[in-house]
């Protein structure tokens, strides 16, 4: 295993049903299957993790993991997600999540910035993946003194996209203010702005769709980006999903195969599993590539990284 670490008001809306599916035109050939879930700190239904035991996280954990197992997702997108501190029962809950479903591949971002000696505080973002996580690197936003977001990336060149190499990013935007979304999402932007890479963001966006001329639309304009389908299930809260604050967002290169929202409660969010592929033009692109490649000619430029 490979472990690495970095040292609402809610308007009411007509509710969705956990579990509905929406497909999207793709070409035919295997996808990526994608997963992402906001685990609150492992405290599922508690109203704090600080309240909790570390035996009762481990339980909470245990219950996620089980769910990774029967949906078998390449890539999970993790946002709350902590490292070993006081209020999180002093152990790891990226390391054990990745233990107890089987994950070979596991890195976690620390975005959270206070500690309080004795009572350490620590979480972020985390990928677990089946492929090996190239260039892992973590980005917290920093907006204000209170801003805990921030998110972590990675680069997989799986199969059953021809080997293509991928960005994956998981995302955790802030949840009071609109202005502070907008420059977090600014920050994304610069991160990946002129990459060639095929790129996909999933995670807690704290962003429904009702806001996407401030934060969808201007990931659309500047990096291609662009979600599933309007709107969506709602994902929050769970008990009672009334807005879609959940998302994987894909550039130009891949279409969605599938995508739906989980019915299972495992925190106060519903996770959201995605199936993609890439264009038939992207797959004609990878067939060149590799043809270019096996006769020792250079690739082609379009999904190939910039210097």
């Amino acid at each position: 295993m490979t472990i690495s670490l970095f040292g609402r008001a809610v308007r009411r809306r007509r509710r969705g049903h956990a579990g509905e599916t929406a497909h999207a035109p793709a070409g035919p050939g295997p996808a990526l299957k994608l997963l992402t879930l906001n685990i609150a700190h492992a405290r599922r239904h508690a109203q704090h993790q600080a309240l909790l035991k570390a035996p009762t996280l481990r339980r909470n954990l245990e219950a996620i993991a089980a769910v990774l197992e029967r949906e078998a997702p390449d890539v999970v997108a993790l946002q709350e997600a902590d490292g070993p501190s006081a209020w999180s029962g002093g152990f790891d809950h990226v390391e054990t999540l990745a233990r107890l479903a089987g994950y070979p591949h596991a890195f976690r971002g620390e975005h959270n910035p206070f500690s309080l000696g004795r009572l350490d505080l620590s979480s972020g973002t985390a990928l677990l993946s089946r492929l090996p996580l190239v260039e892992p690197r973590s980005h917290a936003f920093g907006e204000t003194w209170r801003d805990t977001k921030g998110f972590v990336a990675a680069r997989i060149a799986p199969e059953s996209l021809g080997g293509t190499p991928v960005d994956v990013v998981s995302i955790h935007l802030d949840f009071l203010a609109e202005r502070i979304r907008r420059r977090q999402v600014d920050q994304l932007i610069e991160r990946f702005h002129g990459s060639r890479r095929p790129l996909v963001v999933l995670g807690d966006f704290n962003c429904e769709w009702g806001e996407r001329r401030r934060c969808f639309d201007r990931l659309g304009e500047q990096l291609g980006l662009r979600p599933a389908r309007r709107g969506g299930t709602p994902t929050f809260p769970a008990w009672r999903p009334l807005v879609r604050l959940d998302w994987v967002l894909v550039s130009p290169a891949l279409d969605f195969a599938g995508y739906r929202t989980l019915a299972d409660r495992l925190s106060d969010h519903l996770g959201v599993v995605a199936e993609v592929r890439l264009t038939a033009e992207a797959q004609g692109d990878a067939r060149e590539r590799r043809s270019r490649a096996a006769a020792g000619a250079p690739g082609i430029a379009r999904l190939s990284a910039r210097p």
